[in-house]
């Protein structure tokens, strides 16, 4: 091997994707291949996707090694993209096969380029509009102009591809030939941003300067609800861009993209890419190659476009960085924050964490000084902070099975009087969460988990949240068989709604949950339909949280501000303050003063009180010495274990064995708690038992556990995952 290259026949270790625990050990091909090369090579009787990662291991005959089959047409994975993959399997103990499989989700990747035929929105008219025709328009004007293939607009609007060639002969749509995969539209950073506040210009010039430094530096951007920050970290793009590097930009939820594009293309004169799971097959495998060959100057997606293959990365923000979607919580367990501070130290690269509510982790990282600090702490314009206040629900009265109080619908009736709209806030999906049997007590939970089943009147079925399994609503219990003793207990957004039409007669009301839009576009129409003023009164679970702007909104009643202080999770303080504070947020953001009423039965409650006297340094300083003192992240380390099998009493053996053999934990310090049944002790009929490990920030907690698991077989049936830093305890 010289320099990166092997000659032919020489031999190299390949990473594949395939469940193995070990590199694999080929000849380069005839003509040699380059170290990150991506090869497809023979596994058995088939031929699998892997990467050249580097010299062969050896130990196995040279001469029955197979060759290589082919190099695949793609840029190689970059050294820094290795090392990047390598650390974080390192570092949430995960194998190396499925980093790899985060880093590969393009199709064809080993395909040609090839010239294709493409559909996009054309100058004409039809001669009549069908709601067929009327479909296919908007999926394309809804995409900003992207282009699609025959199959991939047919589907997206619904329609067979007759009613797409028919508008294609009357000019409605334009039907060219392209290569396969484009360059995207280049982005100017010279054109005029948004005219900043003093507080925004003095924020946007740190930022520039960082990213012109060309080094690695975190910076917590620490903005109130309203102030700005995405036009002052969009400054930062523009001076990655003008440096001739890549930036990406994180969202937590799809339904933001729409409006931030928006923003970016009258910022930078043309649409960035996207990367998201609403995006088609041939746009994701175009991303891919783009971003790896220059053409993508700035991706714009959710978590998972972390682990693109970045050319010249130099600036990654994370919007709204508190956000609990961010940490995947199936297969790969990462927080794509903190992946993206590794990728940016290992890059020498730019992160902004922007959030109104930090997480207590980003806090204290920046109050320690490890991340610097910039606060915009106020709103931009005319706009005013809302005004915050609690309802005491222990002096309100209240009908049976009504969950809006007197004092909160006189000002809903104001505001809607007014013009104005008001927005009500219930973090539970459904018609209610509990269906009860009034005649035998039975609760209806699910077959295979133990959870109970949520109803969804609007859908006319019984859904579990943990595992999807729906059933019709019965008309008799299950267990006694009685029928019309059925009965919802308590309420969720659908059972608002409910009331809220037989409260308001005349208001026009609209449901943001994410169970109740089957596709991300309408979902963004939905959304778009509210900011413009299309209904009265706005009823959401935390999907209305993340971001959103509504103009005429002037008023926010929480439902039940004490819900997320139930129970015993670790953040739950953390998170009801973050919650309630981006829900109030929305109020109030044009010329309008808002108002924010949380209904509570805990109105002296050390977390209601913090979110209503606004004293967000006061509160996190609090939390944070509560942390320190009890060993808790982010001043101590914790992982969490869990085991699942089908026999239940199987997987408490197993884990009460790994418990007896605590030494390799015991021997850097660490305590192991459990096993426990985890709180939802079954799903999808697997019985799940939970361990808890408990260490000190600087103990080398990983080496240790992959010491103590190890020492055990897995049964076959038996599976066990370990969650690094976990964010929820279910």
């Amino acid at each position: 091997m010289t320099d990166g290259w092997f000659e032919d026949g020489e031999r190299v270790g390949v990473l594949t994707a395939q469940p193995l625990d070990r590199m694999l050990d080929y000849r380069a091909p005839p003509g040699g291949c380059a170290e990150g090369a991506f090869v497809e090579v023979p596994l058995g009787p088939r031929r699998v996707l892997g990467v050249v990662w580097g010299p062969g291991q050896g130990g196995f005959d040279a001469a029955k090694l197979r060759s290589v089959a082919r190099v695949l047409d793609a840029p190689p994975m970059r050294e820094e993209m290795r090392l990047f993959l390598a650390r974080a399997a390192e570092y949430t103990l995960t194998p190396m096969h499925a980093m790899l499989r985060l880093a590969t989700r393009a199709p064809g990747l080993g395909e040609s380029p090839a010239m294709r035929r493409i559909y996009r929105l054309g100058g004409g008219d039809p001669d009549r509009m069908t709601d067929a025709r009327g479909r296919v328009l908007a999926v394309l004007r809804d995409h900003g102009g992207l282009a699609f293939t025959l199959g991939e607009l047919a589907e997206l609007a619904g329609v067979t591809t007759s009613v797409v060639k028919g508008l294609v002969a009357q000019g409605a749509v334009a039907e060219d030939e392209a290569p396969r995969d484009m360059p995207y539209p280049r982005l100017d950073p010279g054109l005029p941003g948004a005219t900043l506040s003093p507080d925004q210009s003095v924020a946007a010039a740190r930022l520039r300067e960082g990213v012109a430094g060309g080094a690695y530096g975190t910076t917590l951007l620490k903005g109130v609800t309203g102030s700005g920050k995405t036009e002052v970290y969009l400054e930062a793009v523009a001076e990655c861009l003008r440096q001739g590097r890549q930036a990406l930009v994180l969202l937590p939820e799809i339904a933001l993209t729409a409006g931030f594009l928006a923003r970016v293309e009258d910022r930078f004169g043309a649409r960035p890419a996207e990367w998201h799971s609403g995006i088609t097959v041939t746009e994701r495998r175009r991303v891919w190659r783009m971003v790896a060959e220059g053409g993508a100057q700035l991706v714009v997606g959710a978590r998972s476009a972390l682990f693109l293959p970045f050319r010249d990365l130099g600036l990654i923000v994370v919007d709204e960085e508190h956000d609990t979607s961010y940490k995947q919580e199936d297969g790969v367990l990462y927080n794509a924050r903190d992946m993206a501070v590794l990728r940016a130290s290992i890059l020498g690269a730019q992160v902004v964490l922007a959030s109104a509510t930090p997480s207590l982790e980003s806090w204290v990282n920046a109050d320690s000084g490890k991340y610097a600090r910039l606060d915009l702490p106020a709103r931009f314009g005319a706009a005013t902070l809302p005004e915050m206040r609690a309802i005491d629900m222990r002096a309100e009265t209240l009908a049976a099975n009504r969950w809006i109080s007197p004092t909160l619908q006189q000002a809903v009736a104001a505001r809607v009087q007014a013009g104005e709209q008001a927005l009500l806030f219930l973090n539970r999906r459904g018609y209610a969460p509990v269906t009860i049997c009034r005649a035998c007590g039975h609760q209806i939970g699910c077959d295979h988990c133990d959870a109970r089943m949520v109803e969804h009147r609007f859908l006319k079925r019984l859904v579990c949240h943990q595992c999807g399994e729906t059933k019709p609503m019965p008309a008799a219990c299950p267990a006694c068989k009685v029928e019309g003793k059925l009965a919802p207990v308590g309420p969720g957004v659908e059972r608002l709604a409910e009331e809220v039409t037989a409260v308001f007669p005349g208001a026009r009301v609209a449901v943001l949950s994410s169970d109740l839009f089957g596709t991300a576009r309408a979902l963004k129409e939905q959304i778009e339909l509210i900011a413009a003023g299309g209904a009265d009164i706005i009823i959401g679970t935390q999907l209305v949280a993340k971001g959103h702007n509504f103009p005429l909104l002037t008023l926010v009643g929480v439902i039940d501000a004490d819900l997320g202080l139930q129970g015993s999770d670790l953040r739950a303080a953390e998170r009801t303050f973050q919650m309630m504070r981006q829900v109030a947020g929305r109020a109030g953001r044009a010329d309008r003063p808002g108002l924010a009423l949380l209904q509570t039965c805990q109105p002296d409650h050390p977390v209601i009180r913090a979110i209503l006297s606004g004293d967000e340094e006061g509160f996190w300083r609090a939390e944070a010495e509560e942390r320190r003192v009890a060993g808790m992240p982010p001043y101590g380390r914790m992982a969490g274990i869990v085991l699942s099998a089908p026999d239940v009493q199987a997987v408490f053996d197993f884990g009460a064995e790994l418990a007896r053999r605590d030494a390799p934990l015991r021997a850097v310090g660490a305590q192991v708690f459990g096993p426990a049944p985890a709180p939802i002790a079954r799903i999808r009929g697997r019985h799940r038992v939970r361990l808890l490990v408990k260490a000190a920030k600087a103990v080398p907690l990983q080496a240790a556990l992959a010491r103590w698991v190890a020492q055990l077989p897995l049964p076959a049936d038996l599976r066990l995952s370990i969650d690094i830093d976990p964010q929820s305890f279910l």
